[in-house]
């Protein structure tokens, strides 16, 4: 789950400060799951933040939860001794989120998966990963949008929209969502569904994690999948220009079945490489026969393209990042990007800072549209429903470069995310969460963000759940 929740400055457990040697020793006693302090074997393992520019938090104390009595009980334990408390799936909120200085819940050992063959629905516990659910789903040949990381949480996926390599066909994560279920801070656990709860429900699916609860299950409509296809294609940078130009367009014409992750990116002392990562819920003859233009414009130095299972592509596609520390801006584009911006962004890939992280910096698109783009921007909370594609920036350091260097990428990315806006709008994807945006409200939830606010206000009236940019704050 990513962001966690915390004390607000409303809250009945502000009227404490913080939690003593006896309340720490209190919660071990009444609870199932393992109490962890900083000092103790495992706790640095158990709260290492994804992304490792936010290494130096250090959280008072972390619970590995048993079971929803546990949940519980931290909840209480912590409004009552005045400390944040930060509920963690898998870990990997960029921003940083998924650990704080109070206590952290951690809810890996909630991981069950169960599937109904004959309805299709799937149901995951709050800290069900990635691999859990494919594990589960497998046996099945069924699946919904799900990451790409073997590690990601399926809490903060939903949360936050939740799209892959599948969306344009299957639609979001949270648009498979038919049932959530919600502790809220006063220990009620409340069923979110389009009958019960139906506000919350709606919350749930892109309003982001941390904000109204910690979601404790998760019932998905799961689709049956057969044989696929996959490509990868790379050129050199300097052909990113024309790249760019004919994949898109092959993308804005392609049917839902395809997808693609199209990029530019460097790092170390080399120069720029241009890659293009596809899937086709089709036989590879297909798939060529897609790309076939962008195949005959320039020819790439690296192709791959192949039938897989379903199954085997969901391996291939899998997304590993270099450790270190990184930072990612977004915008969504409703064009395709000119060739005169990829232009300006080879230019800047040149005068690129550099760092000790190999992973580098660059820029990607990721398709959108198709499936996605069919629900209204207020049938659910994820309000980004007209996008063409997802524009990704990102640069990556190391923890051992100056902090010089640090402030030098930071600022190269907040001049990449400038020089993008001609060609992209303000929006922002609240998965790839940005603290250092500063329009945030508007960037992730536009329109629908006031009616967040009323549901936050009636669900959490003293604002327990809170971080840096949850909902009301």
């Amino acid at each position: 789950m990513s962001p966690g929740p915390g004390p607000g400055p409303g809250s009945r457990a502000s009227a404490r400060q913080g939690a003593s040697a006896s309340d720490w020793r209190r919660l071990e006693r009444a609870v199932t799951g393992r109490v962890l302090r900083p000092d103790d074997c495992g706790f640095r393992p158990a709260v290492a933040p994804f992304n490792r520019r936010y290494a130096s938090t250090t959280p008072s104390g972390v619970l590995a939860a048993a079971n929803t009595a546990d949940v519980r009980r931290a909840v209480a334990w912590a409004r009552e001794c005045g400390i944040g408390l930060v509920a963690r799936g898998g870990g990997h909120s960029y921003a940083g989120y998924s650990a704080g200085s109070g206590l952290v819940l951690d809810l890996s050992a909630l991981n069950t998966v169960t599937v109904d063959g004959s309805t299709g629905l799937v149901t995951a516990a709050g800290g069900a990963r990635m691999s859990d659910v494919y594990a589960a789903i497998q046996p099945h040949r069924m699946a919904f949008a799900l990451g790409n990381g073997a590690s990601v949480g399926i809490a903060g996926l939903t949360l936050g929209g939740g799209s892959s390599s599948t969306s344009r066909k299957l639609g979001l994560t949270a648009d498979a969502l038919v049932r959530t279920t919600l502790m809220t801070a006063d220990g009620r656990l409340l069923t979110c569904d389009a009958q019960e709860n139906p506000d919350l429900y709606w919350a749930c699916r892109g309003g982001g994690g941390g904000n109204f609860g910690i979601n404790l299950s998760f019932t998905f409509r799961a689709t049956p999948v057969s044989g696929v296809s996959t490509c990868l294609l790379l050129w050199d940078g300097a052909d990113a220009p024309e790249v760019f130009t004919v994949m898109q367009e092959i993308a804005r014409k392609a049917p839902d079945e395809f997808s693609l992750r199209l990029g530019v990116s460097a790092a170390d002392a080399a120069g720029a490489t241009v890659s293009a990562v596809g899937l086709h819920l089709g036989p590879a003859s297909e798939l060529r026969e897609l790309i076939a233009p962008a195949l005959a414009a320039t020819p790439p130095v690296r192709q791959d393209i192949a039938d897989r299972t379903f199954w085997e592509a969901k391996d291939y596609l899998l997304h590993e990042t270099s450790a270190g520390a990184f930072a990612v801006r977004t915008r969504f584009a409703t064009e395709p990007l000119p060739a005169e911006a990829l232009t300006t962004v080879l230019a800047l890939l040149e005068r690129r800072p550099g760092s000790g992280n190999p992973d580098g910096c660059g820029l990607a698109l990721y398709t959108w549209g198709g499936a996605i783009n069919r629900v209204a921007p207020g049938d659910t909370a994820f309000v980004h429903r007209d996008a063409l594609s997802l524009v990704s920036m990102d640069t990556s350091w190391s923890e051992q470069d100056a902090p010089a260097t640090v402030e030098a990428n930071l600022r190269w990315l907040a001049e990449l995310r400038e020089a993008m806006a001609p060609y992209a709008g303000e929006g922002a994807y609240q998965n790839f969460i940005d603290p250092d945006l500063p329009d945030w409200r508007t960037a992730y939830y536009g329109a629908n963000y006031p009616r967040l606010i009323e549901i936050k206000k009636r669900v959490d009236p003293d604002g327990f759940f809170t971080f840096g940019q949850a909902i009301g704050t």
